[in-house]
């Protein structure tokens, strides 16, 4: 289903935005695009909206199940602008957000839809989910030279770490459940890349409401969106499996001759499987057993 432009989209109060989860992927080139939007129908969304330049092509079957609103993400205006376009054109639904060659990963993803996940998370009384954005990468470059394959992909099993967050409000006192965790290709490439980019937290699951806005960090204007935790305790996380650091170090000149290989002692294949993510720590289940 292809539609003009997000504008016309809305203005047509589709029924796709009438019932949640709603799924938006920004596509910025074309890796990995259809495996990118059928990674995340399984996943169980209501909708899936993809938002790509007209003369990118989409497998027949995808095509077939997305909402494609004709966009150019490298060069139209910020995709923090459209999700808060959508946020208020949808009745207290959970939105979701990643860009293409992201995939994401949830506790018991096998067996259990996002649906499921968000019921579970919203009778704990969050309407948002803190998701660690991991990167992937591929273990041979010289095969796969923009640095993305899905049979050969490795993470870092280690190198993460958590900072305090300070409140610029409040004499730079920490914020409260709030933190700012950093690791994988962002850390270990930090000189390339800008230093508003390297976290790797990211409120990719949240229920929109009146009012609310995403800010260019990622972060909202609503505060407890924005924690780790409610006050009482743990809940729980996901992932976001990205090759999107990988391929920018391996696409730009300014850090491609720098990198033979990703691989390093610490990193180890990936298995495609939540349970791998879990006892490596990069997302917790909380109290959904």
């Amino acid at each position: 289903m292809q539609h003009e432009d997000l504008t016309t989209f809305l203005n047509a109060k589709p029924q796709a935005l009438a019932k949640g989860p709603i799924a938006l992927i920004f596509i910025e080139d074309e890796v990995e695009v259809d495996t990118t939007l059928r990674h995340h129908l399984d996943c169980g969304f209501k909708s899936v909206l993809s938002f790509m330049p007209k003369d990118f092509k989409l497998a027949d079957d995808v095509a077939r199940k997305v909402h494609r609103i004709e966009y150019n993400v490298t060069h139209d205006a910020s995709y923090v602008d459209l999700i808060n376009q959508v946020i208020p054109a949808v009745n207290n639904q959970w939105l979701y957000f990643c860009f293409n060659a992201e995939y994401l990963f949830y506790p018991f993803c096998e067996t259990r839809t996002v649906g499921e996940l968000l019921t579970f998370h919203f009778e704990e009384r969050r309407d948002a989910m803190l998701s660690y954005v991991v990167d992937v990468y591929a273990g041979d470059l010289n095969k796969h030279p923009n640095a993305v394959s899905l049979e050969d992909a490795h993470l870092d099993k280690s190198g993460y770490y958590a900072l305090a967050r300070n409140d610029p409000d409040n004499h730079n006192h920490p914020k409260e459940r709030q933190l700012n965790f950093f690791g994988g290709l962002r850390w270990r490439y930090e000189e390339h890349i800008p230093e508003d980019r390297r976290k790797i937290d990211r409120i990719s699951l949240f229920r929109a409401k009146p009012g609310l806005v995403m800010r260019p960090d990622h972060t909202f204007n609503d505060e407890e969106y924005n924690t780790y935790a409610c006050p009482w305790h743990h809940n729980v996380t996901a992932s976001v499996i990205s090759f999107r650091a990988a391929k920018a170090l391996k696409c730009n000149p300014g850090s491609t001759f720098d990198i033979e290989t990703f691989k390093w002692h610490n990193s180890t294949q990936f298995e495609w499987h939540s349970r791998q993510l879990l006892d490596l720590g990069l997302m917790e289940p909380g109290q959904w057993f």
